[in-house]
């Protein structure tokens, strides 16, 4: 089964990359998702964050206070290396779990949908990693129209990896500064040329 990985800073465009694929009818497996579900209420993150930060970090429902959890990791960097540490064997685990699924179904491909492109469990089961990115400011109106202040935008930004790092990870990397039309034109010339060369059946996206 080919695995392609799609990675970027926060508001790059990546989830919209990652909807093209769906468009195309392949499963993508959201890392994002997958870490909501761990620390929903009952969700196996929940015992080990509260014993790492404290009860105050869990809400009254069960779950994790991600908006409290929030100004904690984005202003004291060790604390998301913390959190991040909890919450990556998990999403590692379940990601696994799906693409063995997906693979005893005999898919032919399937799309991993990572923010944080950690070695273990990302970068080295997959086949192909496509790196999107958008200039700064673009990051930041992007951001600001899904309702994000401006200081939780440049605190969130400022301990991802800068540009350049994510560059290097990929086997191609999209600029997402032009018209929307434009970012589906190159997502589907990687799709003609590396989903349609290997023989995958996918839906032309539109």
């Amino acid at each position: 089964m080919f695995v392609v990985g799609i990675t970027g800073g926060i508001g790059s465009g990546k989830t919209t990359v990652a909807n093209f694929f769906r468009q195309a009818g392949l499963t993508v497996i959201d890392a994002d998702e997958l870490s909501r579900e761990c620390t929903a209420p009952k969700g196996r993150a929940i015992e080990p964050i509260r014993e790492n930060f404290g009860p105050e970090y869990i809400t009254k429902e069960g779950g994790l206070d991600r908006a409290k959890m929030a100004r904690l990791v984005f202003t004291e960097r060790n604390r998301l290396d913390e959190l991040t540490l909890i919450l990556h064997a998990m999403v590692v685990e379940e990601t696994q779990a799906r693409i063995k699924a997906l693979e005893r179904k005999k898919a032919q491909a399937v799309v991993l949908d990572v923010p944080i492109p950690i070695k273990e469990g990302f970068l080295d089961i997959c086949d192909y990693i496509i790196v999107v990115q958008a200039e700064p400011e673009r990051r930041r109106e992007l951001l600001l129209e899904r309702g994000m202040t401006p200081a939780d935008i440049e605190r969130r930004m400022a301990v991802q990896m800068p540009p350049e790092e994510y560059a290097r990870l990929g086997d191609i990397v999209v600029d997402n500064n032009g018209d929307p039309e434009e970012l589906r034109e190159k997502i589907a010339a990687i799709m003609s040329e590396q989903l349609a060369a290997r023989g995958i059946i996918y839906q032309p996206i539109n």
